[in-house]
């Protein structure tokens, strides 16, 4: 019935995700719902109106997305974060992308209908959500590309493309290429992120969830001074992007990972056995403009004090950028033992460049 070099190419993804989740996220592992049965895919497109394209077929076939809706507060509490796309988290703005069931599509589908006052465009339909802040993603099933929507979703229906365009076939050509969709092509590359290590796993109030911000160079960055490392990365804010144009074209959060080497901070030869931040600097571009350069004390409101082999001290900020790609670098201002109690003069450690970039791909 379908294509077995396809039927094939998805086993092996959704082989490859369950083997990911299941050594580094087995709670998220565990709402991985069994395939979808061809009744179910055939009543789907009876509700959604639309044709499913073949690719995305053979993915519910593997996997009928996630098992994550809530019903109470403990449940959504425990579920909410469990997403296997994962997310990203600054200030109040809270992001966790979960793959949606064929049940949820449907759905979601007429509820973003409903919720924006006219039908979504023709053919489309919701294929991943956020249960904290608004992100959906939909997935054009005339033409099989995946969009995600913008800050003018919900007044204009505003989407960008998820995907470079240079990959898709929507059709078989005299090469014998599969037909595909956008949505394969996307979790091919989400699933080769976390093999590679490029995205993990982290703590986030409390519970474990998938970050987005990237561990590995070149998408971050890392520094080390006196001691003090410092690891940096970004990633692209859709749903609060504009592409109208303004200040507000293309928004971005960042992340800071702040450490002291179990060798502790070294100053002028002495050793010292913790440092506490007192300031920042920041300098911002978009392209080679420089359109912020900040000094300040302290970040968000916090002066962490950096021990040997303690944990990392982490946190996210944002930036709207009115052109990309960007970057962001500066330093941090530090004092060997305590503010209220310095052993030396003050340092400062380098915070070495990151981009802030248009990605080729949007998760």
């Amino acid at each position: 019935m379908y294509p077995l070099p396809l039927v094939k190419r998805v086993k092996k993804l959704w082989g490859a995700i369950r083997t990911w989740m299941a050594v580094n996220f087995p709670e998220a592992n565990a709402t991985l719902r069994k395939g979808a049965s061809e009744a179910e895919l055939k009543e789907a497109e009876e509700h959604l109106g639309v044709k499913l394209p073949t690719a995305t077929k053979v993915l519910f076939r593997f996997c009928d997305g996630q098992d994550t809706v809530a019903h109470t507060i403990n449940e959504h509490r425990r579920l909410a974060l469990l997403g296997i796309i994962g997310g990203y988290e600054f200030y109040d703005h809270l992001v966790n992308v979960h793959l949606l069931p064929l049940s949820h599509v449907i759905r979601e589908t007429r509820d973003v209908g409903r919720q924006m006052g006219f039908p979504i465009r023709r053919n489309n339909i919701v294929v991943a959500a956020s249960y904290y802040s608004e992100k959906w993603f939909f997935l054009n099933c005339a033409n099989g590309q995946l969009h995600v929507g913008t800050g003018r979703w919900l007044s204009d229906g505003e989407m960008m493309p998820c995907v470079p365009k240079a990959l898709m076939r929507s059709s078989p050509n005299v090469s014998h290429d599969l037909p595909q969709d956008e949505l394969l092509l996307w979790l091919e590359e989400h699933c080769r992120r976390l093999q590679s290590g490029m995205i993990q796993t982290r703590k986030l109030r409390k519970s474990r969830c998938i970050s987005l911000f990237p561990e590995t160079p070149p998408a971050c960055s890392v520094a080390v001074t006196n001691g003090v490392q410092v690891r940096a990365s970004a990633v692209f804010v859709p749903e609060l992007s504009d592409s109208s144009g303004g200040g507000e074209k293309y928004y971005y959060t960042y992340s800071i990972r702040l450490s002291l080497l179990p060798e502790g901070c070294m100053l002028d030869g002495m050793y010292y056995s913790s440092c506490q931040l007192y300031s920042r600097h920041w300098v911002i571009r978009a392209k080679d403009v420089v359109v912020s350069d900040v000094h300040g004390e302290a970040v968000i409101g916090k002066f962490p004090l950096l021990s040997p082999n303690g944990e990392e001290f982490i946190y996210e900020s944002c930036t709207p950028l009115p052109e990309a790609p960007g970057s962001v670098e500066g330093s941090f201002t530090f004092v060997p033992g305590r503010l209220g109690k310095p052993e030396a003069r003050q340092f400062d450690v380098k915070v070495a460049p990151f981009v802030l970039e248009a990605p080729e791909y949007i998760f």
